[in-house]
């Protein structure tokens, strides 16, 4: 194969913009694209590292602060609440403004919100950051899997973004570790300064690698905006404050204005084309059967992933009297599982069916988390749970780069910017639940007595919707080359 061989979906030559910019062809030729892929991937660790790192350090912060436990769950909230509400959204302002310009822009605020965390003198400065933090996350992250559809050729996506579905499960793994050490070692300020200089180093190299892309012309829907932004935001802030409002009627209210808002939205898209505007989501982008099944799986994953941490660190720190440096260190064997397999994993789903892989893996972290439960609530100690954290790594392998390819590789390069948000929506959308869902059972049960008992009910929670994820992986069907453009009427 040529590294030069050109997608079906795209054009064999530059596309000129209006002014005469010339853009380069696409895919590009794989040893331009590799170092685009690891130059986004820089960024994207680090935003989705941000998810966990945090909570590791949440007693030291509350020590040093002085802070509430109300103050303290905002500084995690905040985060999630303005990282998922305008995903929908900046997927497609990477369409209207070039995914790389606004992956810049997402980076720049997201790297100076760090600083200005580290250095917060109180807890609400702390929490203004950390939204402003979720900002520039939220900028950056759709940029990245719309990007890599781009650049990499369609028979080659497949490693590309088992290199991008990889990224996100270490960080997702490495969250725990990293924040034990560098809490116990340096202080929970450094759990934010740390970004600083990556986050400089992924501008520079974004800059210098990662290609522009011709802009979108037509407005987006101004009405599909306003409607997406204060769904999400109802749904979000609703399972949020659910269980500290204790469920009162008002969360309720949210939650049901929120799915009525996504009615009104979803009837909007096939309104805004009337009006001569682009639809923030096109309804046609459903059609693909992959895509539409791999955004239910990547929602069970997004609960597991979020839900299942606190669940076990605090086993770890409360069962077993552990610090957090050492109830970090009992994640390495589930991290370094991954790391280990996924370059493989990526390198297997170009070969094939990502579908079947992925519920191989859904499967696997079906089953670590069952083994995980049982020794919780009966005690068997830690080498069982060491095993059942090995099992999770290598079940986490074996998810997040197959579905990640089955969901995206058949979508025509039109619907990579919406594709992305939605995706990486219905991820987040499915953290804020599986959150919410798990740390309710956790204080219901804690309320029973037995400590380890709650902690291993809690996470039982996650094994029975990650059955969903194994169902819907198993119905994807092999990706197809997305059919190319079909040339215009010669003139007579």
């Amino acid at each position: 194969m040529s590294d030069n061989k050109q997608d079906p979906s795209t054009s064999a030559a530059g596309v000129a913009a209006p002014h005469s910019k010339v853009y380069p062809a696409m895919p590009l030729p794989e040893k331009q694209a590799w170092p685009a892929l690891i130059a986004l991937c820089i960024g994207f660790f680090m935003i989705l590292l941000d998810q966990t790192i945090v909570a590791v350090s949440t007693p030291a912060l509350q020590d040093d602060m002085q802070a509430s436990y109300n103050e303290v769950i905002w500084v995690t909230s905040v985060y999630l609440l303005t990282f998922a509400v305008p995903l929908l959204v900046t997927g497609r302002l990477g369409d209207k403004y070039g995914p790389k310009n606004v992956y810049v822009a997402g980076m720049v605020i997201f790297t100076l919100s760090s600083l200005a965390c580290g250095l917060a003198p109180d807890m609400l400065t702390l929490i203004i950051a950390r939204g402003v933090q979720g900002l520039g996350a939220a900028l950056l992250t759709p940029q990245t899997m719309a990007t890599i559809n781009r650049i990499f050729a369609f028979e080659r996506r497949g490693a590309a973004l088992g290199v991008w579905g990889s990224t996100a499960g270490l960080a997702s793994l490495a969250g725990p570790i990293l924040g034990g050490v560098i809490t116990e070692n340096w202080g929970w300020q450094w759990v934010f300064y740390i970004n600083v200089p990556i986050g400089v180093i992924s501008v520079i190299a974004v800059l210098k690698y990662v290609p522009e892309f011709p802009p979108l012309t037509r407005p987006l829907d101004p009405l599909s905006i306003i409607l997406s932004i204060v769904a999400v935001f109802f749904l979000v802030f609703a399972f949020q404050e659910g269980e500290g409002a204790g469920w009162a009627p008002w969360i309720w209210i949210m939650i049901v204005a929120a799915f009525v808002l996504f009615a009104w939205f979803i009837y909007q898209q096939s309104q805004a084309e009337k009006s001569g505007n682009d639809p923030l989501v096109p309804l046609e982008i459903f059609k693909f059967k992959n895509f539409s099944l791999g955004n239910i799986c990547i929602m069970t994953m997004g609960f597991t992933v979020a839900g299942t941490p606190l669940p076990i660190m605090l086993y770890f720190q409360q069962a077993h009297g552990m610090n957090a440096m050492e109830a970090g260190f009992m994640m390495i064997p589930q991290a370094l599982m991954a790391a280990v397999l996924s370059p493989f994993v990526g390198k297997l789903v170009d070969r094939s069916n990502p579908g079947f892989l992925a519920a191989l893996g859904f499967t696997t972290v079906a089953v670590s988390i069952s083994l995980l439960a049982l020794t919780m609530i009966f005690d068997w100690g830690l080498v069982v749970a060491l095993v059942a954290m090995t099992l999770l790594g290598l079940g986490n392998a074996f998810v997040w780069a197959p579905n990640s390819t089955s969901t995206m590789r058949d979508l025509p390069h039109k619907f990579m910017g919406a594709g992305s948000g939605v995706f990486n929506t219905t991820r987040q959308l499915g953290s804020v639940i599986g959150a919410a869902a798990i740390g309710a059972v956790i204080q219901i049960r804690l309320a029973a007595g037995d400590e380890g008992a709650a902690f291993g009910q809690a996470i039982l929670l996650a094994t029975a919707v990650l059955l969903i994820g194994i169902v819907a992986s198993l119905m994807a069907g092999k990706n197809t080359p997305p059919a190319p453009a079909k040339p215009a009427p010669a003139k007579p």
